[in-house]
């Protein structure tokens, strides 16, 4: 592309407006929410909250988002285009609960200390920064052999499921507010319909929400005053010391870092693989580095949140979003942490007015997996799907019975059964949901196309990955579920027997999307043995 031709790429266009409101509000949320787990759930000082772990976000969000504007003019540049969207960047929302549940909590309720939890919070993001980082080369490889519908299947899962059910309820809880956002989000959104004046329908969305919710008497003037006294400028500097802290008793971290880390760099090759889709191709490996790197920064400077790529670049491209809109979302973001604002915020913005927009983007990444994929490989995205809504149930049962008192193991899985709960099958189910969503997709989308030897490899692969505990396990270990690897192989049997038979592979339909990146398929020739496409080289 020459000079002349890139000076007229726009750093701003009217469509970034609508994607900042709506991508600004995602983030938004998101912020909020960890900032009332830490507080609320952890027992945090406020001031470490909004002194520290804010700032060090807001640093690893404004890099991150101005990177991936880069990568996105640099893309548009090379392709000579002016509708690149660049990829959504923020805190990761299952990492957000994780890291509060599962890591941060046990340890606070143990010792009663929040610093200890903490520390033991930013070393886990540290190591799944390094994690991911490793990923960078591998997970190229895993995207270019891996059926599209399991890719966007499995993203789906984690979409309906830890990004829409929670905003759902809480909108359901202030229906009134809520109903009359979404209906704005959806109609500027999914159709060609516009406001007066092409008014930005993420910003209108917002303020109406937020008129019905005081006007509604939803929201207090006493919280907004008390919520202002707090402000106060923070900038992040380094805390190796409480990095070092949490990382001398790292092998308890290892269990979940080792597969959620695994899970980052699944989730980042979903989501360039849903970007792709969309019609923008990022390189993976440069996504992964960015994605490491944004978590290891993060966490020396005291955020136990790993910042991630997000699910919803399509749904930000079909808003007009192109280049601008990601690196002003990171700037916004990063100037309300360093002035400790969102505490005021969250006094000022019904949650019922902001929580629409990721059910927006959980009812668009949904749909995407059913349309972006063939249509005879339906049933291989709702395979996909599966162990993500395992998990989350599980997750769900687990918080009710900690609510009552007691866990699961205390009141005994025949007493669950008896009363129509399959806890422990859903419990083993969901065990590294994306990585198990993603083994079950491909070897239903295989099977479908009559490619048994393609089928038997991700069946073996996911004996392998049961076997050291990456799926279906409570954590990593040896042989960690044996019954499990075991219907892995006698699945990958079945599939090589089937093999040996030397099927005709499936004929796609005419003008059915790819199958998958490395070895999908373009029109049949004639005699109906369908010829395999050049991969396309990937530059961003």
């Amino acid at each position: 592309m020459t000079t002349t031709a890139a000076a007229k790429l726009p750093f701003w266009v009217r469509g970034d407006t609508n994607a900042f409101f709506g991508f600004g509000v995602n983030v938004l949320v998101n912020v909020l929410t960890l900032t009332a787990l830490c507080i609320g759930v952890i027992k945090m000082p406020a001031s470490d909250v909004f002194g520290v772990i804010l700032p060090a976000l807001g640093i690893a969000l404004v890099a991150g988002n101005v990177y991936y504007t880069f990568l996105a003019r640099r893309l548009a540049a090379k392709e000579n285009r002016t509708d690149v969207t660049a990829l959504p960047y923020g805190p990761s929302v299952p990492h957000m609960f994780i890291v509060i549940f599962v890591i941060m909590l046990p340890i606070y309720l143990t010792t009663g200390n929040p610093v200890q939890a903490w520390t033991a919070g930013i070393a886990w993001a540290f190591i799944i920064g390094v994690i991911v980082l490793i990923g960078a080369f591998v997970g190229p490889y895993i995207r270019k052999y891996t059926p599209r519908a399991a890719l966007l299947g499995t993203l789906a899962g984690i979409s309906i499921t830890f990004i829409s059910m929670n905003p759902a309820g809480n909108m359901w809880n202030y229906a009134w507010i809520a109903l009359p956002v979404l209906g704005l989000l959806l109609i500027g959104l999914l159709t060609d319909v516009k406001l007066p004046f092409n008014f930005p329908i993420g910003l209108a969305a917002l303020l109406v929400g937020t008129a019905i919710g005081w006007v509604g008497g939803a929201m207090s003037v006493p919280d907004v005053t008390a919520a202002a006294r707090d402000i106060a400028f923070a900038f992040p500097h380094l805390k190796f010391d409480l990095l070092v802290d949490g990382l001398r008793d790292m092998a308890p971290l290892l269990a979940t870092a080792i597969p959620l880390g695994v899970y980052n760099f699944t989730e980042a090759m979903t989501n360039v693989e849903s970007a792709a889709t969309a019609g923008d191709r990022y390189n993976l490996r440069s996504v992964l580095l960015a994605d490491g790197a944004g978590a290891v920064i993060g966490s020396c400077l005291g955020s136990p949140f790993p910042p991630a790529v997000y699910v919803g670049h399509p749904g930000w491209k079909a808003a007009g979003g192109r280049t601008g809109y990601s690196m002003a979302t990171g700037v916004v973001i990063a100037l309300l942490c360093f002035f400790g604002l969102f505490g005021l915020l969250g006094a000022i913005f019904p949650t019922a007015a902001i929580v629409p927009i990721l059910l927006y983007i959980g009812l668009l990444i949904g749909a995407q997996a059913f349309q972006a994929t063939p249509r005879a490989h339906a049933a291989a995205v709702v395979a996909a799907l599966i162990p993500n809504i395992a998990s989350w149930a599980t997750g769900q049962m687990d918080n009710a019975l900690a609510a009552a008192g007691t866990t699961a193991a205390e009141v005994g899985t025949g007493a669950l059964a008896g009363a129509g709960v399959v806890y422990d099958g859903l419990k083993t189910l969901g065990e590294g949901a994306i990585l198990a969503g993603l083994v079950l997709g491909a070897i239903v989308a295989f099977i479908i196309d009559k490619r048994f030897w393609h089928a038997a490899v991700f069946a073996g692969s996911g004996a392998v990955l049961s076997f050291i505990g990456l799926i279906h396990a409570e954590k990593v270990q040896w042989n960690a579920d044996g019954q499990v690897t075991l219907g892995y192989l006698f699945l990958a049997v079945v599939c090589v027997l089937f093999a040996l038979s030397k099927p005709a592979p499936r004929v796609p339909e005419e003008g059915e999307p790819e199958s998958f990146e490395g070895n999908s398929f373009t029109e049949a020739p004639e005699g109906g043995v369908p010829a395999p496409r050049k991969e396309e080289t990937v530059v961003s």
